[in-house]
């Protein structure tokens, strides 16, 4: 029997390594990737720790580098010979605008642009089994979102002489979640993509984030849950017996949930999903008719 093998992203620590330890629970070998090496040593200490006899393995990429998530495709690829799970979990809400080498607003090259670019790379070598379930990580901010529906801005350079924090966030969440819809319409048939919005988690998120996400993390901090208890969402959704539906739906509180109105748009949906393509250089993926 083929072991079922797991990536995540952002597992040094809250929801990401919460979500590795379950599945390393439920008999998946993990690959969990960190930023850097200091935090990939340590994860794997601490993966290693909760799941003898299980493959661990540790690999690092700062995702905001479009290089560094080309390097991590390489990477994964001799590593692991299939991949059964993705969770596209790393993000971060940057507290003011910059831009990458690559000249992506930083929040909208980590939240938005590295998951569908890695998502694609890995589609591209035949890493995913044919029945690989690619479940990107969404948040409740997703609502404060904002797309110009004729001309969507999907690297976030739009905003840069009117940064606000909780929206550029947003937006980048907002963009992600309307490309996962259009993704689930373009994968081979058996391969599934879903959005996973695990609520507010108590981690240092929001924290570390600074600026005004910081305050609503003190307000908001009494409902938070425990990264365990949030990871109940993604984790459903990739070991549950039956895939999930519908493909490429939203899900929260472990069940399937309906998005936001604008989510629903099927045009901006394919419109986001081109431009997100277009502006890493990709193919364009064929919806199924």
């Amino acid at each position: 029997m083929i072991t079922r093998t797991a990536v995540i992203t952002g597992a040094a620590g809250g929801l990401g390594q919460a979500t590795a330890r379950r599945l390393l629970a439920d008999g998946f070998d993990i690959v969990a990737v960190t930023r850097d090496a200091p935090s990939a040593e340590s994860t794997r200490q601490a993966l290693a720790a909760v799941a003898p006899g299980r493959a661990v393995h540790v690999l690092h990429a700062d995702l905001v580098d479009r290089d560094a998530v080309r390097a991590l495709a390489t990477q994964l690829r001799a590593t692991v010979g299939h991949v059964d799970v993705l969770v596209n979990n790393a993000g971060a809400a940057f507290a003011g605008y910059a831009e990458t080498a690559d000249g992506i607003e930083r929040t909208h090259a980590l939240n938005h642009l590295a998951p569908f670019h890695l998502t694609h790379l890995l589609l591209a070598d035949g890493l995913f089994t044919a029945d690989a379930r690619i479940i990107t990580i969404s948040s409740d901010l997703v609502t404060r979102g904002r797309l110009d529906a004729s001309a969507p801005d999907v690297t976030g350079t739009s905003w840069r002489d009117r940064f606000s924090q909780l929206t550029v966030y947003g937006t980048a969440k907002l963009a992600n979640l309307l490309a996962t819809t259009a993704l689930a319409d373009r994968l081979p048939p058996g391969m599934n993509a879903y959005s996973a919005n695990p609520g507010v988690i108590r981690t240092g998120f929001h924290t570390k984030a600074g600026g005004l996400l910081k305050v609503v993390s003190s307000v908001s901090g009494i409902m938070a849950q425990t990264p365990d208890k949030a990871a109940r969402t993604p984790v459903m959704l990739a070991t549950a017996g039956i895939p999930p539906t519908p493909n490429g739906g939203y899900f929260t509180k472990g069940a399937a949930a309906t998005p936001p109105k604008i989510v629903r748009d099927a045009g901006l949906a394919a419109a986001v999903y081109e431009r997100t393509a277009h502006a890493l250089g990709l193919d364009v993926r064929p919806a199924a008719i």
